[in-house]
């Protein structure tokens, strides 16, 4: 009898904690990404990203991202930037659980990121290959504990056009950490794309998160927009 109570009370436990994270609820990412040229073989990349753990509410994360990009060629882009994460880890009440430490929900990020992009074309399929190295240095505002992980990552994309206006974009990204387990997570992502005009297009799509002990589902609403900025930055 002592057995199965602690068998049941296990369940429970688990259960109460995977609802807590926000396991089980359709999350949303909002995104906007920019390329923003302002020389020949130089530009500016913007980003800003907005995560919930459901449809546009119950924040889990803030994300601002900069750098600028080097154009070796129309094939190869070295990047070198900065980005800013805030995180509320917590879902609901998952604070207030009676644990050896209180959830933290106020979580920040300042990091340095490095990054080299491949670009190739199989038939009328377009590939990108993505490599990023990242410095993280992560404060815990609550407990006040700081500490400074390193992680590279891998990201392998294909375009695949259906018309002049429509696409389908498809990728997978492995996130691995250079300390500690190997393994971070994994990101599929699948979406439909929408060219608006020559330098501005949108995606709706869908990202199924993958990590060590928890998964997520995420509906992804992008916007990308990559006016020259050349004009600005060469006025007499």
């Amino acid at each position: 009898m002592r057995r199965l109570l602690v068998v049941v009370l296990g369940i429970v436990v688990t259960s109460a904690l995977g609802q807590e994270i926000g396991e089980d609820k359709l999350g949303s990412w909002h995104m906007y990404f920019g390329t923003n040229q302002i020389a020949e073989k130089w530009s500016i990349h913007t980003e800003a990203q907005l995560r919930y753990f459901e449809q546009a509410k119950n924040f889990n994360q803030l994300l601002l991202r900069t750098g600028l990009n080097y154009h070796i060629d129309d094939n190869a882009i070295a990047t070198v930037g900065y980005a800013y994460i805030k995180t509320d880890p917590t879902y609901f009440e998952a604070a207030l659980i009676d644990l050896d430490e209180p959830a933290s929900d106020n979580i920040s990020e300042n990091r340095i990121f490095e990054q080299f992009i491949l670009k190739n074309k199989v038939w009328e399929l377009l590939f990108e290959h993505r490599y990023r190295l990242e410095q993280r240095f992560i404060t815990n505002n609550d407990l006040n504990r700081k500490s400074a992980e390193h992680r590279a990552r891998y990201r392998l994309q294909m375009t695949v056009p259906l018309t002049d206006i429509f696409f389908f974009n498809f990728y997978d990204e492995i996130f691995i950490n250079l300390q500690n387990e190997a393994f971070d997570q994994n990101r599929l992502y699948a979406a439909v794309g929408l060219n608006v005009t020559h330098n501005l297009s949108v995606q709706a799509g869908y990202l199924k998160n993958h990590f060590r002990t928890v998964n997520y589902d995420r509906l992804q609403v992008a916007v990308f927009y990559n006016p020259d900025l050349r004009g600005l930055f060469n006025k007499k």
